[in-house]
């Protein structure tokens, strides 16, 4: 009988009893996409999505479905890319954008002085310093300085620090709150040449990298988690975690630039402002990793937490109007913050409501449901901020305080 050799049945066949071939043919059956119905209950999220979908695949045929045709490849891809944009955007903005000379220009110091007409800056120099009142250990530093000036070797003794300290003092008051044009037309182009550099104080840049670090976490743990939570019930209970704590960290790092630069003056404010976000940001990363705020029914509760945290921001934002009314930089980058949260709190409500699958379900099963969206909803609200973050920068280093 066909049955006794195996070869018709397929129990026979799958349990690979000749060479390899019933093996790759149970593997191509294990691995197939399967339908809502069929998924274990950890993996049922979406009842209006119906096909191709991933369940309980091994580690090495998970990572490799990202090339692959299922319901979650533009999840993963959408955000991705997005990571990769702001990859590039953070590089950008670290060669790029600064405009402000940090204190490794003082290594040029001497080779601006080899150039320069010594004896009339030696003589504007030293009168000014004996304007200055008696500090310690003063004359010591000026017939070092004396010394510097006519020999062009910048003694270890005389520190850098001092160097700044000694040739900002020595400069007109009205210097230190001018710009460059105006210390360019208003001494000669030797010393412009030599102090110029010195005046400018770094615009600080940590607040805008942190939101920038924030997104990037948000998106690659996004795209993480869509890509290997069907490996495991363990697997995607560690991996939905890590993607709501990459949200709760993109929405309070999106308040660092605005609250930081706004307030940069005031340091009080900026301080409780900063201290607020950043508290509630930690609370909601540990509300995100409770189990029960994983369950599809709690959904919507979770879209609420997100969108209220966002909205906490208004407060910030309100007041740099009500103090900043009469600029135009704060007008615009408000602008740009409506327009963040408009795309925020626009994918919040799809991600909850979940249209358009809702209205036809199976329709959207490979692309256009709800989720995607979200997504792409989710990188241009980021990057409507960056663009905001670069106005801020621009303002302060005009402004300043």
């Amino acid at each position: 009988m066909a049955s006794e050799g195996g070869e018709s049945s397929p129990i026979g066949a799958f349990s690979g009893g000749k060479g390899g071939k019933g093996r790759r043919m149970w593997k191509k059956v294990k691995y197939q996409l399967v339908e809502y119905h069929a998924l274990p209950s950890y993996l049922k999220d979406n009842e209006y999505i119906l096909r191709y979908y991933r369940a309980e695949w091994p580690v090495k045929q998970t990572l490799l479905s990202i090339f692959s045709l299922h319901n979650e490849t533009l999840n993963v891809w959408t955000h991705l890319i997005g990571f990769f944009l702001f990859l590039s955007l953070t590089i950008y903005t670290a060669t790029k954008v600064p405009r402000v000379v940090d204190m490794h220009s003082l290594q040029h110091l001497p080779d601006v002085l080899k150039k320069a007409d010594l004896q009339k800056i030696q003589s504007e120099i030293v009168a000014c310093l004996r304007s200055l009142p008696q500090l310690p250990n003063f004359q010591r530093l000026k017939a070092e300085l004396r010394s510097s000036l006519t020999s062009m070797d910048m003694r270890p003794s005389l520190s850098r620090w001092k160097q700044v300290q000694l040739f900002s003092t020595c400069l007109p008051h009205r210097f230190g709150q001018a710009d460059n044009a105006s210390i360019m037309s208003a001494t000669s182009d030797d010393v412009s040449n030599m102090i110029a550099p010195l005046l400018v104080q770094p615009i600080p840049l940590w607040p805008f990298f942190a939101f920038l670090g924030g997104a990037m976490f948000c998106l690659l743990a996004s795209s993480a988690c869509h890509l290997l939570s069907c490996h495991s019930r363990r697997l995607s209970y560690i991996m939905l975690r890590l993607d709501y704590a990459g949200i709760a960290a993109l929405i309070s790092t999106s308040f660092y630039p605005p609250v930081y630069y706004s307030f940069m003056c005031d340091p009080f404010i900026c301080n409780v402002y900063l201290g607020f976000i950043t508290i509630l940001g930690v609370a909601m990363i540990a509300v995100s990793l409770l189990p029960v705020f994983q369950s599809p029914e709690f959904r919507p509760i979770r879209a609420g937490l997100y969108f209220g945290m966002g909205i906490s921001g208004v407060v910030p934002v309100l007041h740099k109007l009500v103090v900043f009314w009469n600029q135009p930089e704060a007008l615009h980058t408000t602008g740009y913050e409506v327009l963040m949260g408009v795309l925020y709190g626009l994918g919040a409500l799809v991600y909850a409501t979940r249209i358009p699958e809702r209205w036809m379900p199976g329709k959207f099963d490979i692309a256009g449901h709800s989720h995607q969206l979200f997504h792409v909803l989710v990188v241009a609200g980021a990057y409507t901020h960056y663009q905001a973050g670069l106005l801020y920068l621009k303002w302060r280093d005009h402004e300043r305080c």
